[in-house]
């Protein structure tokens, strides 16, 4: 089953809402003069405050078909005496398309559980966001062998009591945590592994064949210009959640091009 490739770009915690209309304004000029990427659509994920610059950057820029906004985060009630928080509804009326749930530094550096993962997933779905849940294990629990325990339980806590179609519709991203900044990836036949023999074999189990086949898996660690063939060579891999490189405009347009040669 064909499937188009998600190239998103996370942010984390770097640029201000003026670096960051700046950073897109160039990006998408780089983009829009290239040949349209067919069978790729592009993300960007940038910090709360600079959602609505980096959006309007994107409707200037005329390649809204294929580049959409995503939000880093939200929490699972859509209003409320919830001190700090942003609500899908909120993201949604900002222009968001998509929304990170789960990543690991959330994940770990904050304490979320796979329960709380699993209320935001259905926060955004429930916003007509769709959501990039990430999973993945730390070294020591690759050390362990436990990566496909880790893996399998975070997905079937956050895919818990969905419907084949919803399934069908999520972006899922192994990230394994022991490579996430630290300049360590898992090699492609490492990523496929998971992202095939674990993750698409776990929901076509759970959900049937039609939304193990819909589902979009990214890979995430640590992917940058000389290693983004690698993983996309596997047609089980279908795009990267890219931190680091994204924060560079040459760096991720060449991730970009790469997922447009792979399709």
């Amino acid at each position: 089953m064909s499937r188009s490739r998600v190239i998103a770009g996370n942010w984390k915690m770097h640029k201000t809402p003026s670096e960051a209309r700046a950073f897109a304004r160039e990006l998408l000029a780089q983009l829009g003069g290239a040949a349209r990427p067919e069978g790729v659509e592009v993300v960007l994920c940038p910090s709360f405050p600079a959602l609505t610059a980096v959006h309007a950057e994107i409707e200037r820029s005329g390649l809204g078909a294929w580049v959409s906004l995503g939000a880093q985060d939200l929490y699972w009630e859509r209003q409320g005496a919830f001190t700090g928080e942003v609500s899908g509804p909120m993201l949604a009326d900002a222009g968001c398309r998509y929304v990170i749930v789960g990543h690991s530094e959330r994940r770990h550096l904050l304490g979320e559980s796979d329960e709380w993962v699993a209320r935001k997933l259905r926060a955004a779905l429930e916003s007509g966001l769709t959501p990039i849940l990430c999973v993945g294990e730390t070294l020591e629990e690759r050390r362990q062998g436990l990566t496909e325990t880790v893996v399998s339980r975070q997905l079937e806590t956050a895919l818990e009591g969905l419907a084949a179609g919803a399934v069908a519709g999520v972006v899922v991203a192994y990230e394994p945590v022991w490579a996430i900044g630290t300049g360590e990836n898992a090699t492609g036949e490492e990523a496929h592994r998971v992202i095939d023999g674990v993750i698409r074999s776990r929901v076509r189990a759970r959900f049937g064949e039609e939304a193990a086949g819909r589902l979009r898996i990214q890979y995430g660690g640590s992917v940058n210009p000389a290693n983004i063939g690698e993983f996309m060579a596997y047609p089980s891999i279908d795009g990267a959640l890219v931190g680091g490189a994204s924060l560079k405009v040459d760096s991720f347009t060449a991730i970009v091009a790469a997922g447009r040669r792979a399709t």
